[in-house]
């Protein structure tokens, strides 16, 4: 006959073992979900810096105009450094004396393929033959990374 000292630290064993296997498991879950809190802000650090970059590839349309700017300027390109990585590429629809529908995509490469954005706007042309003034800073632009 076994004792019920003996009893009670067996049942005491088997809870110490149910504990560690609950708490192993719990652990894995939250070390998954803090990976996927770093996937997730890596994605969204890249989206940000997407459309940033289609910011600045529309707003050079709309300085230099939309109604010459694909035979002057590259509509399709790397971007320019720290975000080389980045690449893009510029559509024009319509005109004359029509506003322009203009496309600029921005893609970049992934661990799963290619991702990409496009975001569309309308501009119209612009008006007077006033020549296209340099606007190049004369120091280089720092640009947080």
């Amino acid at each position: 006959m076994v004792s019920s000292s003996s009893r009670r630290r067996g049942i005491a064993l088997l809870d110490a073992i149910v504990a560690a296997v609950i708490l192993g498991v719990a652990l894995a879950a939250i070390i998954g979900l803090a990976n996927q809190a770093v996937i997730s802000q890596a994605t969204g650090e890249r989206l940000a810096i997407a459309a940033r970059l289609a910011d600045e590839q529309l707003n050079l349309v709309l300085a230099r105009g939309p109604d010459s700017y694909a035979s002057r300027f590259k509509i399709d390109d790397a971007c320019d450094a720290p975000f080389q990585d980045f690449r893009y590429q510029l559509a024009f629809t319509g005109g004359g004396s029509d506003v322009y529908r203009v496309v600029c995509t921005i893609s970049w490469p992934t661990g799963s393929g290619d991702r990409s954005i496009a975001i569309e706007t309308m501009i119209a042309p612009r008006v007077g033959d006033d020549p296209d003034p340099d606007r190049r800073p004369a120091a280089a632009v720092e640009r947080p990374q």
